[in-house]
């Protein structure tokens, strides 16, 4: 038993990549933590840890060490988890990295709900478009549009959005109100890739417009709120223009057409998930469902 909670040290050791950190975290003194990480040391016969006045680094057996009794450390600690679970509602904070967007225009909301429900639950939140590593980064979860790139995730689809055209009344007024998917090719159209353009669909028929305009643009927000300043034509999920179409800011256009769908996904390194990051993912999935 002494072993197993020794290599819980060790674990909350490499992941601070320090004694004291991790000391700190876990309510440990320093030298206890020290000291337990060096019997382990002792009881493999190996050593795990270079330890340096400034910093310690993973030894090539620590390194393999360590992949195998993290897992064993989290597995442990989800199953008192799921046990304690039905005795409390989930605890604890909930690491999550999240499209700046999708979060500040959609998400937020949803997010607040979540924290009434639970209020056991504390939040620490990412926003960021760059690919977080759910591996050696202290998320939980990582929310994503467009298909995940990594295979060796654990990917869990929450909804399919599709795209709908949109414009501001004063565009239109000034550019004309387009009839067909071909004369999007006359007008600015915003948040295109460079190269390629559009494709709709209504019922079976689909087709594939090309598209250009002033702009190219790769946020969400950005494109929202220069669509409903009069400078052209956005395809974007009705979940994130709700507000502008309520203020009467954009209207709807060729209304028989969408967009592909854009999947949102919950990302997260294993299939075991603590109850918070499981209430969060259930969660999400029902309210984007609606």
């Amino acid at each position: 038993m002494d072993q197993l909670n020794d290599m819980a040290y060790f674990v909350e050791v490499v992941k601070a990549m320090s004694f004291r950190r991790a000391a700190e975290a876990i309510g440990v003194p320093n030298s206890t933590l020290s000291r337990r990480v060096s019997a382990l040391e002792k009881a493999i016969g190996l050593r795990l840890l270079h330890r340096t006045t400034r910093r310690i680094e993973l030894t090539e057996a620590g390194q393999i060490y360590y992949e195998r009794c993290r897992r064993i450390v989290e597995e442990a600690r989800l199953a008192h988890e799921q046990l304690g679970e039905m005795l409390s509602e989930p605890s604890g904070v909930l690491r999550a990295s999240l499209p700046v967007d999708f979060a500040n225009i959609f998400l937020a909301p949803l997010i607040a709900e979540f924290a009434r429900r639970y209020p056991r639950i504390s939040f620490e939140f990412d926003l960021t478009p760059r690919t977080v590593d759910l591996v050696s980064e202290p998320f939980d979860v990582a929310i994503r549009m467009g298909e995940p790139r990594d295979s060796s995730l654990i990917a869990r689809l929450l909804a399919k959005l599709p795209g709908r055209l949109y414009a501001s009344p004063a565009y239109l007024e000034a550019a004309g109100l387009p009839k067909r998917p071909s004369e999007l090719a006359d007008h600015q159209c915003l948040g295109f890739p460079k190269n390629g353009g559009w494709t709709l669909q209504n019922g079976q028929e689909s087709i594939k417009v090309e598209v250009g305009g002033r702009y190219v643009l790769n946020s969400v927000g950005m494109i929202r709120r220069l669509a409903a300043l009069d400078q052209g034509i956005i395809l974007l999920p009705i979940e994130v223009v709700e507000e502008d179409l309520a203020a009467g800011r954009l209207q709807p256009i060729l209304t028989d057409w969408q967009g592909a769908p854009i999947p949102v996904y919950a990302l997260t390194e294993t299939r075991l998930l603590p109850a918070k990051t499981l209430h969060f993912i259930q969660f999400l999935r029902e309210r984007l469902a609606r």
